[in-house]
């Protein structure tokens, strides 16, 4: 299975910025969605070592948490499958224990053998406590515990991977953050002259206390002016743009992740915030597997769907 974890060549596309009315800047994209079908872009990344490591220890299942339609939740079930792994998923929200059949993250780790422990809101912000997890190992028995968002020191060794000596040229590498891992990662891995962008997913920038468990280098900056609101927020000026970016450029986005990363990189430049003539490269991390799930969300409010 070692050879699960060989990366072919990963494309970086170069974006046409004239085609949205911008001129005198460099864009491209690292494909990482890319890397595989199921177990996708910084989830791939985050998910190899905690893997090598659970066979280290002899451990044959994971055990980790997430939301009704987590990205890792869906990468660790189809990662737990190739592996012939046990997958364990608590989940937030007992409501959701019986929509499986309508939430596609679920049911599509349920079928790659995923079992899940549904608990309430209260109960899931605990998760990191040790009367919480000692209750899961009495319940589940003996488990590899992969964090909600897998970020730990396994995944940000991980992500350094992602740059690689050709991305040295770049001005600025531009991720969406979420935990805060893959963007330890990348500032890690970045050289001297880079700059980090980080656009968060999430209101505010809390992240950065994170980020400095895993790396001592300050070339970074978080950026939440594009949450939209928060996780899992939308409205139609971001589906609008979603749809636009890829009836131009060819290229899916995410509603979550990089669907607001693009939209922020698009509006700095026009505003002005990058020097003349950067060269910008923006992480596409996957997690195009939760449209369906948006789009199903969307419709309920009468919005206009991902396309």
């Amino acid at each position: 299975m070692d050879d699960f974890w060989q990366t072919s060549y990963i494309p970086t596309e170069k974006i046409d910025l004239s085609a949205f009315g911008i001129g005198g800047f460099s864009l491209f994209i690292k494909r990482e969605d890319l890397l595989h079908p199921f177990v996708s872009g910084n989830k791939f990344r985050k998910l190899k070592y905690n893997i090598e490591s659970a066979q280290l220890q002899s451990k044959d299942t994971l055990l980790t948490f997430g939301g009704a339609f987590s990205n890792h939740i869906a990468a660790t079930a189809a990662a737990g499958k190739e592996f012939e792994m046990k997958t364990i998923g608590i989940i937030r929200g007992e409501e959701l224990a019986d929509k499986i059949g309508e939430n596609p993250t679920l049911t599509f780790a349920q079928n790659c053998g995923m079992q899940f422990h549904f608990v309430s809101r209260e109960t899931y912000r605990q998760k990191e406590t040790s009367w919480f997890l000692n209750d899961l190992k009495e319940k589940f028995g003996d488990f590899y515990l992969v964090p909600e968002g897998g970020t730990n020191s396994f995944a940000v060794k991980g992500c350094t991977e992602i740059l690689d000596v050709q991305d040295k040229i770049y001005d600025y590498v531009c991720v969406p953050v979420g935990t805060g891992g893959t963007i330890a990662g990348l500032i890690e891995a970045s050289g001297e002259n880079q700059n980090i962008l980080g656009f968060s997913a999430l209101n505010g920038i809390f992240q950065s206390e994170g980020i400095k468990k895993y790396t001592s280098k300050r070339n970074y900056k978080l950026i939440d002016s594009y949450c939209f609101g928060g996780y899992g927020k939308i409205e139609k000026n971001l589906v609008r743009f979603i749809n636009d970016f890829r009836s131009i450029t060819g290229i899916p986005l995410d509603p979550v992740y990089t669907g607001k990363m693009l939209f922020g990189i698009m509006d700095l430049l026009k505003i002005g915030y990058f020097s003349e003539n950067s060269r910008i490269l923006a992480v596409h991390t996957g997690g195009l597997q939760g449209v369906a799930g948006m789009n199903a969300v969307l419709k309920r409010k009468k919005l206009p769907l991902i396309e």
